[in-house]
């Protein structure tokens, strides 16, 4: 390797990543708070005075990946105290997401089991704490802590869209929902759903180019829907597979006809059993 393309990718790094957060402590911080809000069993409070001496550390934390994002000492303070005060009415749309994944599937035991062990949910709270910093106007950091819930799950969320309480994935890999998508409430969305935008041009990057899923609405596995001009009205169901860049009004039901043709290998004389139960 030359000399040359060490000096250039040195200079290259040196000038295009000062200032950017380390993505390894992105992810212990995301790991951290969620570990501390959802996962008690995984960490050692005797008493309340260590939960809040955690609370302090994450504080720090936090302070830290803003620092290497913004450069106002008052700005990184006060962001920093709004999103910490912010933490209880999350934690509590949270709840209700988590009640909802539990109330929707059968396999759920508890709402233990979906704040441990279900993907959706852990990708659910993520958007919601990466929302609250996009809502901040903190560069950065909102983008780095969905992709890191990206990298784990398979599902990804744009901090930028807006998504009402009691929302649900079920499986959920492959997910995607675009950044100003907006949905409703009790919407549930299973595995392989594409809330997207039809290919614009950039300098329309700020116009709404996601659609719009209203309240009790549900959207199964494989479904693309795409448009910021698409409405889907509440109390609809989409079913698996169907693409969708056109509204569709309330209560409706929309599905894929395919069509499955079972072909007979034997010849004719033989075909006279050609399956066993």
């Amino acid at each position: 390797m030359s000399e040359d393309f060490i000096k250039f990718l040195f200079n290259r790094n040196s000038r295009c990543f000062s200032g950017f957060p380390d993505k390894g402590a992105v992810e212990s911080f995301i790991d951290e708070l969620y570990t501390v809000l959802f996962l008690p069993n995984d960490i050692d409070h005797k008493c309340e005075a260590q939960l809040r001496d955690q609370f302090t550390s994450l504080k720090d934390k936090f302070s830290h990946l803003l620092q290497d994002v913004i450069q106002d000492p008052q700005a990184i303070q006060d962001i920093r105290d709004g999103y910490f005060e912010s933490l209880p009415s999350l934690f509590t749309l949270l709840l209700k997401d988590a009640e909802a994944l539990l109330q929707s599937d059968p396999a759920a035991k508890s709402l233990e089991e979906v704040m441990a062990a279900y993907p959706g949910f852990y990708a659910t709270a993520v958007y919601r704490l990466s929302h609250q910093l996009h809502e901040l106007e903190v560069p950065v950091l909102p983008r780095l802590f969905s992709e890191y819930a990206h990298g784990k799950t398979g599902i990804d969320i744009h901090p930028g869209a807006t998504i009402g309480h009691s929302f649900s994935i079920d499986h959920g890999t492959g997910v995607v929902i675009g950044e100003t998508s907006l949905i409703g409430n009790h919407v549930k969305i299973y595995q392989g759903v594409t809330l997207g935008a039809l290919s614009v041009a950039k300098t329309l990057a700020t116009t709404k180019r996601h659609p719009t899923i209203e309240d009790n609405v549900v959207i199964y596995s494989g479904a693309t829907i795409l448009g910021g001009n698409t409405v889907i009205g509440k109390d609809s169901i989409i079913g698996g597979n169907v693409w969708l860049t056109n509204s569709v009004p309330n209560n409706s039901v929309v599905y894929h006809k395919s069509e499955v043709n079972v072909k007979d290998l034997l010849p004719p004389e033989e075909n006279i059993l050609n399956f066993v139960i």
